[in-house]
């Protein structure tokens, strides 16, 4: 959960935001691809961020639009954001990924099956790679995207490149 709360408070860092705001980004930065976050989590996260005092709300009223919650990095959050900071990126790197799940398992079934597995595998794979060539290709020259981030996309697409020949590999071996 330390993720969750470095993202919103790394965005609130940025600018105040309601949780909505907070949602569109996270699907907007894709997010969600690299990160397991949810919707309903950011809006819980919020929440506790702000029981927390580490974010503070304020209501507004636009136009004929019903009132939102609008929340603001507070002092406690602005040290939160940098302990997090150097908390995470002193952690062990840990690459988790569900399919392994499978991959481990696969010489308990027969040929057919498994083939289908890897298959289906290999097809997520490619499918990702796809979106994140058009993801790559959308952001790449657009000022608004952070260095940082555009650093994220390559990542994601070195690692899906990877992946995909690894499992071109395993196929042949299997």
């Amino acid at each position: 959960m330390a993720t969750i709360d470095l993202i919103v408070l790394g965005m609130l860092k940025d600018d105040a935001l309601s949780a909505y705001d907070i949602q569109k980004l996270v699907e907007y930065r894709n997010i969600s691809k690299w990160v397991k976050i949810s919707t309903p989590s950011i809006y819980k996260k919020v929440i506790q961020l702000e029981e927390k005092g580490y974010v503070k709300s304020s209501i507004v009223k636009e136009g004929k639009m019903p009132e939102k919650a609008i929340y603001s990095l507070t002092e406690a959050g602005e040290k939160e954001f940098v302990r997090l900071m150097s908390d995470i990126s002193s952690k062990p790197v840990r690459i988790f990924l569900d399919f392994n799940a499978v991959v481990v398992n696969l010489d308990k079934l027969p040929v057919q099956n498994r083939n289908l597995c890897l298959t289906q595998i290999e097809e997520n794979v490619k499918s990702l790679k796809t979106y994140l060539e058009e993801n790559i290709d959308i952001k790449e020259n657009s000022a608004k995207i952070p260095e940082t981030g555009k650093a994220v996309l390559q990542q994601q697409y070195i690692l899906v490149q990877t992946i995909e020949t690894w499992i071109a590999s395993l196929k042949e071996n299997i």
